[in-house]
């Protein structure tokens, strides 16, 4: 991502993603969750489309609260397809609300969606994405790739000599732990 590295610094929007958030490790099933989400959607477009619109899907998809957005039904999925601040796209809203109960599931049966994670790690890019494609709806190489970069699963996020790098670092990243 080393052109990320040079472009997203001081952008208003991709700025605070880049030096705050991706490759972080991220721990909480709920930010998990909205990771997965926003990547499910960024599919065809570009991510400043859905970071300009990430406001209106956490309001839409209730905080990406996994119990709740598991037991939309009918009239929830209406309101997402209506709701012009989020991207209507029918196979993705359904694949948000479809692995929703995933995460439920996942979480009955490891105690999160960490924990599963954590269970399968480390894979290579490979086994990962087809894990994915196992288990969740509307995750292909891109987007399993971009979320286990984002939440600190695989490296690549940043360059060597990205500043932020050395923070990530610090944080303990699960890819540096293999």
């Amino acid at each position: 991502m080393s052109d990320y590295c040079e472009l997203a610094p001081g952008h208003p929007y991709h700025g605070p993603y880049h030096d705050h958030e991706y490759g972080f490790p991220v721990v909480d099933d709920d930010t998990l969750f909205e990771r997965l989400a926003l990547e499910i959607n960024q599919a065809g477009l570009s991510w400043l489309t859905v970071l300009k619109k990430r406001a209106a899907f956490r309001r839409a998809f209730e905080g990406f609260d996994i119990d709740r957005v598991a037991a939309y039904g009918d009239a929830e999925r209406a309101r997402l397809l209506g709701d012009a601040g989020i991207i209507r796209n029918r196979l993705k809203v359904e694949a948000v609300i479809h692995n929703a109960g995933v995460l439920q599931a996942l979480r009955d049966a490891h105690g999160s969606f960490t924990a599963w994670l954590d269970h399968h790690h480390p894979l290579p890019h490979a086994e990962w994405v087809r894990l994915f494609r196992r288990t969740f709806k509307f995750t292909g190489p891109e987007i399993t790739g971009e979320f286990l970069m984002s939440t600190g699963y695989l490296p690549g996020a940043h360059r060597d000599d990205c500043p932020v790098q050395t923070r990530i670092l610090a944080a303990g990243p699960r890819w540096a732990d293999a």
